[in-house]
């Protein structure tokens, strides 16, 4: 019976060995960490809210699905389908970070600006702002995507040295 109860608790600390996970988890971790200093650079203050905030310089979602990508690629093999799964995932949420959720950030801007100029009386004047900062520019994404690999590709070596 110990055994097994031995062996089932491995399977549950068994999370904490798995490389795409941690590679992916790492490589969010970092990107959210650095905002916190972009915004500080751009806006010369200190927002804490960047650390769990989406949008911004670089992609916490790119860097989280490019190396979840480049992991399970090293890991698995470049050449298999859990690689183009990861891959074609990868794909989509670069893509719509630069795309809808961009875009639907810059249309946030536009009806907070409306709702602002209305009239004190009108029913609307008291609604509270949307979030503008939603999604990201190519050059966000893409240091999102450079992040992710880089994060992965130097845990990947230094699993390797440690072997």
């Amino acid at each position: 019976m110990e055994e097994s109860s031995s062996s089932s608790s491995s399977q549950y600390f068994s999370i904490f060995m798995n490389f795409p996970l941690l590679s992916s988890v790492l490589a969010f971790t970092i990107a959210q960490f650095i905002k916190l200093f972009t915004t500080w650079y751009k806006e010369k203050r200190w927002d804490l809210k960047r650390l769990v905030g989406s949008g911004g310089m670089p992609s916490s979602h790119s860097a989280t699905v490019t190396a979840l990508a480049m992991a399970v690629g090293l890991q698995e093999g470049f050449g298999g389908s859990l690689f183009a799964i990861a891959f074609i995932l990868t794909s989509i949420v670069m893509y719509d970070a630069t795309g809808v959720r961009l875009h639907a950030g810059r249309q946030a801007e536009v009806l907070n600006q409306i709702v602002y100029e209305l009239p004190a009386e009108h029913p609307l004047a008291e609604s509270r702002p949307l979030r503008e900062l939603l999604g990201h520019t190519p050059l966000q994404v893409i240091v999102g995507g450079i992040l992710g690999t880089a994060t992965t590709v130097v845990g990947y070596l230094v699993t390797l040295i440690a072997k």
